[in-house]
Order: C-alpha cells, then structure tokens, then sequence
C-alpha cells in the first residue's frame, strides 16, 4: 500500500508549525508573532485549462512581530520531481495572493529520494528590453541535505526529517537510531511522540539485517534502557500487528472471501470488516489512476 505523503508531512509541520520554521526559515521566524498563527481553510484550487484540481497543502495567516499587518506562509510538500513546478507554485501563489490580497511567504519541502539535481525554485518571464516577472519560493529540498547537520537540534522537526534526507543505504539503521534518541530527549507529550515516531518508523521501514544492526546501535546508545524509548517501541509493535492483520484481511477479501467469514478467521467484528473493505476499494482506485 502506497504512503500518503501529503497527509504525512502536513500533519508534521501543522502540527509542529512554529518548530518547522525556526529550524528552515530562522529569518521569517524573526520577524512573526508566532502566537497570531492561524491556519486557514482548506484551499481547493481548480485549473479550468488543464483540468486540474489541487488542494493547498497549509497556508498559515501570521502577524507581523511589531506591525499591525499579517502576511501569509503557503507549505507545499512535494514527493515526486515535476517539470514545471515552479510554474505551478506561481499559479498558486497567484490565486492565493488574489483571493487575500496579502504578502505569501511561498516554501517547498521535496521529500523525494531521487532525482539528487537541485530542483528549479523560480519561475521568470522576461523579454530583451523588460524583466517581467521572477517568482521565487523557498526550497527545503530533503535529499540534498546531510542528516548528520541536524543530529544536535533540540527540535522535534528534526527528528522527524532526518529520516528524509541525504541517506546512503548502510546508513538506516543508524539514522533511525539517531532520531529516536533525539527524540527522546524533547519530553513530549504521548501523542506528539507517536506522530513523529510513526513517521520516523514510515520512512526508516527497516527489513531484518537492518534490524539487528538498529537494535546493536540502540544498545550501544542505551537507549534500550529509557522508558521514553520503550514506548516508541511498543507502538511500533502494535502498529505493525495491525498491519499484518490488515493485510490478512484485504487479501482474503480479494480472494472473495465474505464479510463474515473474514471477520470469523481474523476475530474482527463485522463492521471492522467492512471498514477495511472500504479501505480496499479506496487503494484499488488509486491503483488504477496511477496506471492510467
């Protein structure tokens, strides 16, 4: 089953919204009241011309530190390389600015592994005798970044997006270890914990070689003493119970197995069932748009 991306790193940085900024945008985070944030409804924006539609990411209404006036920062997270995209952000940007008539502070976090080429981050329009137009955004690009920079920042962002960035394959296990015992170290609340441990343990799926050498780098760390880290560990198991029970059960009903008898076999109820049967409608749609 493919991974929602978008979901992932929005529920990442709105959540961690404040975080986000002071570790990528220290000079925006300088000049905000960061107790005016205030996301703002989900923005649909549909292209007539090209028959698109595209939700906006997060778009965040901030005040000035020592105005009176508010500006906004649009978040995009974007997990595959696209010709033009910097295009596309400036339509963005376009119908946002039109719609609020306010400064946009424009960002970009590329989440993908590949391509390892800088990514365009501007978008111009000139002619011999006239410059136009030079749209530019911010460009936090993930895998052109050492994950080894950020081992030493007390912010839970971090944590989270070490497991995105420059990472050779001999390395996993490392990194996966190296984010646990940062994040153990910022007493967060339960929740919080889970959200940045659940994406950590996403995108640091390790298989089984990879796991006895994370479990060698924890012991060496000491980390396997640490309560905080038990905890992670004991949702990690519980999550990927329910996984292999998931699993269980939408194969079974893509054999044609009945609702009932799936929900006899794996001891679910009938209305978990049916669910997850909803759920596998969902993928197989997906599926067939991403072979079209």
């Amino acid at each position: 089953m493919s991974i929602d991306h978008d979901r992932l790193f929005k529920e990442l940085i709105s959540t961690f919204f404040t975080e986000f900024i002071d570790l990528f945008l220290p000079a925006v985070a300088g000049d905000i009241n960061k107790e005016s944030i205030q996301f703002l409804p989900e923005q649909l924006l549909v292209d007539v011309t090209a028959g698109d539609k595209k939700i906006i990411d997060l778009l965040a209404k901030v005040k000035y530190r020592e105005k009176d006036t508010f500006f906004l920062i649009h978040v995009e997270a974007q997990s595959y390389t696209q010709q033009d995209f910097a295009k596309r952000m400036f339509k963005y940007f376009a119908r946002l600015y039109e719609k609020y008539d306010l400064p946009i502070y424009p960002v970009v976090i590329f989440s993908f592994d590949e391509p390892l080429r800088q990514e365009p981050q501007t978008h111009s329009i000139t002619f011999p005798d006239l410059d136009v137009l030079k749209f530019e955004f911010a460009a936090i690009q993930l895998n052109r970044i050492s994950w080894r920079d950020y081992l030493n920042q007390q912010n839970p962002v971090a944590a989270a997006l070490m497991s995105k960035m420059n990472i050779s394959p001999a390395e996993r296990p490392q990194v996966k270890a190296e984010c646990l015992r940062l994040l153990t170290t910022l007493k967060l609340d339960p929740a919080r914990m889970q959200l940045i441990s659940g994406f950590v343990d996403t995108y640091l799926n390790l298989n089984e070689a990879e796991e006895q050498t994370f479990k060698a780098v924890i012991t060496t760390m000491g980390l396997d003493k640490k309560e905080e880290y038990m905890e992670i560990i004991t949702s990690w198991e519980k999550k990927a119970t329910q996984k292999t029970l998931e699993k269980v059960v939408l194969n079974s009903l893509r054999e044609g197995l009945s609702v009932e008898t799936v929900a006899r076999i794996t001891g679910l109820t009938v209305e978990q069932v049916k669910e997850l049967q909803i759920k596998l409608a969902d993928v197989s749609q997906e599926e067939s748009r991403e072979e079209n």
